[in-house]
Formats: structure tokens, C-alpha cells, sequence
């Protein structure tokens, strides 16, 4: 698939995602929660990075009140525009310490990311957002490779867990290109979905 074509299947999957009624989101947000927090390598997780939902996306703040209350060490990115980059940083009460800043996003305040940046490889659990996923962990996220690049460069041994609704899955496998990051779990209300197994068993496929 082209240039075209990628951006026609992400335009298409995010308008088909704004369609979803404000309370239909939040129940399926909610199945999505349960369904993250009954993953092991999810609960075992001391310092999980969760991005702060926009629009339409699977909403996350919620899910910042269950590991702060749970005792994990939060960040939450902040959108570095110039950099063209993520920083993370610590969170412990979110109605205080985030503010709208790029794209309107809620992240934290200037004083907050002065005082506490955090060290990106120490984060266990990396939980991601983005417009269209395969079954084998492909994500399209939406143009500007910000998450790529942190998981490629800043934090390559987190856990990388996806949310979205199922309607964000392709039939298909996506078009990824050679920076493009694979997901380890992809989560819908769904049901949670192995990338890595997925991933194991389409090689074991091909192989024999």
C-alpha cells in the first residue's frame, strides 16, 4: 500500500472511531481496562508510561487512578514538538499536574516536567494509542512517529500495549515501513490479542 492508500485507511478508521457515542466509548474503555489489568506482565509492571487520551481515543485517565492507587511510578508523555520526540514524566495527581498543551492533549504542566522527567529505561510497561492495528502488532499511529521513535530509541525494553476498539483492526496486515514499532499486546473490548504468539505462529507457518 502507498502513501495514499496508508493515509486513506487511517483517515477512514479514525472517522469510523468519532462515530462511536461518548458513553459507548467509556463502557468499552472500561472492558478494555479489565482486560489490560488481567494481563500478568501488566500487573507485574513497577513503572508503566500511559498516554492521556484525545478525542476519540480509548480513555486513559481512569486508568492512571488504578496504578497510581495500585502504587506503580506513572509518566505520561509530553510532546516535545521542536525535538520531534517524547519525554516522559512522573505523575501523581493528574487533576493538578496535566494541562492542555500540544494538539490540545492534557500533559503535564511546564513546573511538573521541570521537576520530574524520568529516566525512560526504567519503564516496565509502555501503553500506546494510535488509528489502525493488525493482529501481529502493526500499528499506524497518526504521521508524526513521536511513540516510534520513544520505543525505538528512548525505551526498548518496556512492554508495548496497545488500546483501541475493535473496529480499529484491520483485516489485513498493515503497511508498516523500517521504523514502524511492533506492539506485544494489542487490547479491544474485546479481548486481548498476543502479538508476539501471533507473530510466532505466522513465522512457524511460513517456515513449514
Amino acid at each position: 500500500m502507498n502513501d495514499t492508500g496508508t493515509c486513506t485507511l487511517r483517515r477512514a478508521m479514525l472517522a469510523a472511531r468519532e462515530q462511536i457515542a461518548p458513553a459507548s466509548r467509556a463502557e468499552k474503555s472500561r472492558r478494555i481496562y479489565s482486560l489490560l489489568l488481567a494481563q500478568p506482565e501488566v500487573t507485574a509492571a513497577a513503572h508503566v508510561f500511559v498516554y492521556v487520551h484525545f478525542r476519540s481515543e480509548v480513555e486513559t485517565l481512569p486508568l492512571l487512578e488504578h496504578f497510581l492507587a495500585a502504587g506503580k511510578t506513572v509518566s505520561v508523555p509530553l510532546t516535545l514538538r521542536k525535538e520531534k520526540r517524547l519525554l516522559a514524566v512522573r505523575i501523581t495527581e493528574p487533576d493538578s499536574q496535566l494541562a492542555p498543551g500540544c494538539f490540545g492533549i492534557l500533559e503535564p504542566t511546564a513546573a511538573q516536567a521541570e521537576q520530574a522527567a524520568v529516566n525512560p529505561a526504567e519503564i516496565d510497561l509502555a501503553v500506546v494509542p494510535g488509528s489502525v492495528f493488525d493482529r501481529l502488532g502493526g500499528r499506524l499511529g497518526y504521521g508524526g512517529g513521536y511513540y516510534d521513535r520513544f520505543l525505538n530509541q528512548d525505551a526498548p525494553q518496556a512492554l508495548r500495549a496497545a488500546l483501541a476498539y475493535e473496529l480499529q483492526l484491520a483485516d489485513h496486515a498493515v503497511p508498516l515501513e523500517a521504523h514502524d514499532q511492533l506492539m506485544d499486546i494489542l487490547v479491544t473490548e474485546e479481548q486481548c490479542y498476543d502479538c508476539r504468539r501471533n507473530r510466532d505462529a505466522q513465522d512457524s507457518n511460513i517456515q513449514g
